[in-house]
Formats: structure tokens, C-alpha cells, sequence
């Protein structure tokens, strides 16, 4: 068995340690806030953080992620709430999530967990980015561009730059 913490949580999978960790996550553990999008570390749709980096969860071994902590967007409350020092609160949700909210940047949805994942990562290493700096995030760092098929991307820079607002103010919802 692999150990695993998701979400602060520690947990033992049965699968083969070269099982993607999309898989796991999903099929195993019933976290569905990581998505399938292309299976080829494509698209973004499935990133998670590892630690404080986003990694394509369709392209990366469960054994890769063994005594690492997963981060889905399910867990970013739980993520902010630690970094400040908060009380846990279920109905609290962490300032990217709470900018999407305020911007209504989804659409479909496909691509937006994978969104939020990457512009936390950016925006815990530069908490003022500009829209060169967010739009090279998106696009250029990582395995791939993150692809959004219903074309949010104006949205979604809106989006960033609220979560980045929240984050400077220490408040989410």
C-alpha cells in the first residue's frame, strides 16, 4: 500500500504505484475536484499541488507523490486557513475560489479547477502579478498552456487579479 496525503489528510491506496494519480484520486479516493481533460499533461485540467507546485496529476505517478502533500481545489480552504492561521471553517473558501465566485469566471468548468490551482501557485510565489506575469503562468510555465475551451480568458485574468486582492486584504468569503 501507498500513503498519500490529500488535503491534509493522510491515506492508503491499493494501486500499483505507477497508476496516475488522476486515477487514484478519483477512482480510489472519491476526489473529484480534479478533472480528466486529455491524459497527456495537455490541457491543465487535472493539475494539483504538490507541495507548493503544480503537477499534472494524469502524467504523475501515485509513487511520485508518496510522504508529499496533494493539494486539490477541494483542499485550498484548508490550505488558506493554514497559512493564516485560521480556525477551519467549511464554509469558508479560499480567496481564488472566492475570486472566480465574484468574477463569474466559469463556464463549462472543465478547465477551471486546474485554473484555480495554478494561479494559487502563482499568486503564493508573487502575490501582485502582472497580466504579462499571470498570462506566462497560464501559458508558458509548467509542461503545457492551461487550455480553456470556452475561451474564459479574459475572465479568468480578472479572476487572478481579485484572488490576488483578497489575498493582500487576508480574506476570502
Amino acid at each position: 500500500m501507498t500513503k498519500i496525503v490529500v488535503n491534509g489528510q493522510q491515506r492508503e491506496v491499493k494501486a500499483s504505484p505507477d497508476t496516475p494519480l488522476l486515477y487514484v484520486l478519483r477512482n480510489e479516493l472519491g476526489v473529484m475536484g480534479v478533472k480528466f481533460g486529455c491524459g497527456l499533461a495537455q490541457c491543465g485540467a487535472c493539475s494539483v499541488l504538490l507541495g507548493d507546485e503544480e503537477v499534472r496529476a494524469c502524467v504523475t505517478p501515485v509513487a511520485a507523490v508518496e510522504g508529499k502533500p496533494v493539494t486539490t481545489v477541494d483542499g485550498l480552504p484548508a490550505r488558506w486557513a493554514d497559512k493564516k492561521g485560521l480556525a477551519p471553517d467549511p464554509q469558508r473558501l479560499h480567496p481564488v475560489q472566492q475570486a472566480w465566485v465574484d468574477e463569474q469566471v466559469p463556464q463549462c468548468g472543465i478547465c477551471q479547477f486546474g485554473m484555480m490551482i495554478k494561479v494559487t501557485e502563482l499568486l503564493e510565489a508573487n502575490p501582485k502579478p502582472s497580466d504579462a506575469q499571470i498570462t506566462e503562468a497560464l501559458t508558458t510555465s509548467g509542461p503545457s498552456p492551461h487550455l480553456c475551451r470556452c475561451g474564459s480568458y479574459a475572465a479568468i485574468l480578472e479572476g487572478a487579479h481579485r484572488a490576488a486582492k483578497l489575498m493582500a486584504e487576508g480574506r476570502a468569503a
